[in-house]
C-alpha cells in the first residue's frame, strides 16, 4: 500500500468535514491505558538515501547468505567505491525523478510545437530556464543543448556572431573532451582556437589560468575567452580578472560550469557574457557519457544569437497565462545558413530531470548538498596528503583535486581496483607534461568515509630511502 503523507492542513480540513475538533478527540472513545502517551521506542528516522542503502544490504543478504557467500560473487554484481569525476559526477537522485519522468505525459511527448496541447511540457521547460537564470546570474537560458561539451562549442559560435570576429582564446584547463569537440566544430569554419596554459607546479602552483599569458594571447580578432569554473583539476578560476582582461581588448568572456552543483556554493560567474553549463549533476544518473544536458545562458542582449530552444511566457486570447516556443532559429525552423544552430534536438527529458532535482532541493538544499562535497574533497585531500601523496595545485578548489603519487598511476589504480576501488583520473594522457604519476580525485556526497579511508590505506607505499615524489614539469603555453 502506498503511504500517501497528509499536511497539518489536510488533517485539520479531515476533522472539519466530519465535526471533530482534534485527533485526540478523535480517539477519546479508547481507554486511556490503551492510548500510547509517549514517542514510540524504534530507532532515528532515515534519509531516502539510508533506506535504499538499507534495502540493498537486505537484498545481498537475502541473495547470497553469509559474507563469505557475498566477497565470493563475481566483481560485476558488486558496487564499487569511485573516485572519478573530469565531468560525470555521481550524485544522489531522489527516486520522484524516475516517478515523473516516466509519466507517458513527459516520456512520449514529441516536440512541442503545437502549444495548446503541450502547455505541461513547456511550463517545465520554462521552468528548467528560470532555475538556471537565477543559478547563473544570467538573465536568458535555453532548454537546451546536447550537453556541455556541444554547448561550450555552440557558445563560441554564438560570440563569433555577436562580435563580427573569428577566433578564440580557449584555456588549457577546459575539460580535454570539450576542446576536442569544439576543435572539431570550428575547423573547417575559419575559426582559429589559441591554447592558453595554466600556472603549473614550479610557478606560483595555482592551477588557474595564466593570466600575463592570456592578456597577450587576445587580438583585435579574438571574439571571445572560454574558461571553465571549476576548471578541469576542480581549481576555482578567478572569473572577475579574467573577464577584465577580455573585457578591455572587446573580446566576450565564456564560462563552462561541467559541475553544476558547485553553482550552490560558488559565487555566479556574473562577469561572464555567455555562460555554457553541464547540468549532468541535477538527477542525471552517469551512464556510458550520455544523454546529458547542456544549456547556454547569456546577457539578455545577446538572445537573438542564442542556439537551441527557448520557451516564452505569454497570454492567450482570454488573458490566460500560457506557454510557446520563441525564437527558435534552428534548421529546422529556417534557412540553414541563417539558423543559429545546426544542432536540431535538446534534451528535454534530462532537463526535466534536473527541473525535478532543482524543485526538490530548493536553494538552501543545493548549498548544503555542495557544502557536503566540499567537506567530503577536504576530508578526502587530508588523508591521501597524510598518506604520501601530494596536492599539485594551491588553488581553491570544490569537490575534485589533482595528486601526485610515489607511484605511475596505472599501477597505483590496479592496485585499488583489486580491492574494489576506482582511483583516480590519470592526469598524463592530456597533460603529458605532468608525469604519469599525477591523478584527478572526486569525492561527492556519496563518496563515504569508509571508502576514502580504504583508498588512504592503500595509497602509501614505501619510497627507498632519499627518494622524493617526482616533479611535474612546467606546462606549455601556446596556439594549436
Amino acid at each position: 500500500m502506498r503511504y500517501l503523507p497528509k499536511s497539518s492542513a489536510d488533517r485539520q480540513a479531515m476533522l472539519d468535514e466530519i465535526g471533530v475538533p482534534s485527533i485526540g478527540s478523535l480517539f477519546e472513545t479508547i481507554p486511556a491505558e490503551y492510548r500510547l502517551a509517549g514517542d514510540l521506542n524504534i530507532p532515528r528516522q532515515h534519509s531516502e538515501s539510508e533506506i535504499l542503502d538499507r534495502f540493498r544490504a537486505f537484498a545481498g543478504n537475502l541473495a547470497g547468505g553469509d559474507a563469505e557467500d557475498l566477497a565470493a560473487r563475481p566483481a560485476s554484481s558488486r558496487l564499487f567505491a569511485s573516485f572519478l569525476g573530469a565531468g560525470a559526477y555521481r550524485h544522489y537522485r531522489p527516486a520522484i525523478i524516475d516517478s515523473l519522468v516516466q509519466r507517458g505525459e513527459f516520456l512520449t511527448s514529441y516536440t512541442p510545437y503545437q502549444p495548446e496541447i503541450a502547455q505541461g511540457t513547456l511550463q517545465a521547460m520554462f521552468e528548467f530556464q528560470t532555475m538556471i537564470c537565477e543559478l547563473t546570474g544570467m538573465e536568458i537560458a535555453n532548454a537546451s543543448m546536447y550537453d556541455g561539451s556541444t554547448g561550450a562549442a555552440e557558445s563560441i559560435l554564438m560570440a563569433c556572431r555577436v562580435t563580427g570576429r573569428q577566433g578564440a582564446v580557449v584555456a588549457r584547463t577546459v575539460h580535454p573532451e570539450y576542446r576536442e569537440v569544439l576543435a572539431t566544430l570550428t575547423r573547417h569554419q575559419g575559426i582559429p582556437i589559441t591554447e592558453v596554459g595554466y600556472t603549473a607546479p614550479g610557478a606560483d602552483q595555482s592551477g588557474r589560468i595564466d593570466l600575463a599569458a592570456l592578456d597577450a594571447a587576445i587580438t583585435d580578432q579574438t571574439a571571445c575567452v572560454l574558461l571553465q569554473s571549476p576548471n578541469f583539476f576542480g581549481v576555482i578560476e578567478d572569473v572577475a580578472a579574467v573577464a577584465a582582461i577580455a573585457h578591455r581588448k572587446g573580446a566576450l568572456l565564456i564560462v563552462s560550469i561541467a559541475e553544476a552543483v558547485s553553482l550552490g556554493i560558488l559565487r555566479a560567474p556574473v562577469e561572464a557574457d555567455i555562460v555554457s553549463l553541464e547540468a549532468q549533476s541535477f538527477g542525471v544518473p552517469v551512464g556510458f557519457g550520455g544523454p546529458y544536458c547542456g544549456v547556454i545562458a547569456c546577457k539578455e542582449q545577446f538572445l537573438r544569437q542564442m542556439p537551441g530552444r527557448l520557451v516564452g511566457e505569454t497570454k492567450d486570447a482570454d488573458g490566460r497565462r500560457g506557454y510557446v516556443l520563441t525564437l527558435s532559429t534552428r534548421e529546422q525552423h529556417i534557412r540553414r545558413e541563417k539558423a543559429t544552430s545546426n544542432i536540431c534536438t535538446n534534451q528535454a527529458l534530462v532537463a526535466l530531470m534536473a527541473t525535478i532535482f532543482l524543485t526538490v532541493y530548493g536553494k538552501q538544499g543545493l548549498r548544503e548538498l555542495s557544502e557536503q562535497n566540499l567537506a567530503k574533497a577536504a576530508y578526502l585531500e587530508s588523508a591521501l596528503h597524510s598518506a604520501g601523496g601530494r596536492p599539485l595545485f594551491s588553488a581553491p578548489h570544490f569537490h575534485e583535486f589533482a595528486l601526485a603519487t610515489r607511484e605511475p598511476a596505472a599501477e597505483l589504480n590496479a592496485r585499488l581496483l583489486e580491492q574494489q576501488i576506482v582511483g583516480g583520473l590519470a592526469l598524463d594522457r592530456w597533460y603529458p607534461e605532468l608525469g604519469a604519476n599525477t591523478t584527478l580525485w572526486c569525492a561527492t556526497e556519496l563518496t563515504t568515509r569508509a571508502q576514502m579511508d580504504a583508498a588512504a590505506a592503500l595509497l602509501y607505499v614505501p619510497a627507498p630511502a632519499g627518494a622524493a615524489l617526482p616533479e611535474p614539469q612546467q606546462t606549455l603555453t601556446g596556439a594549436r
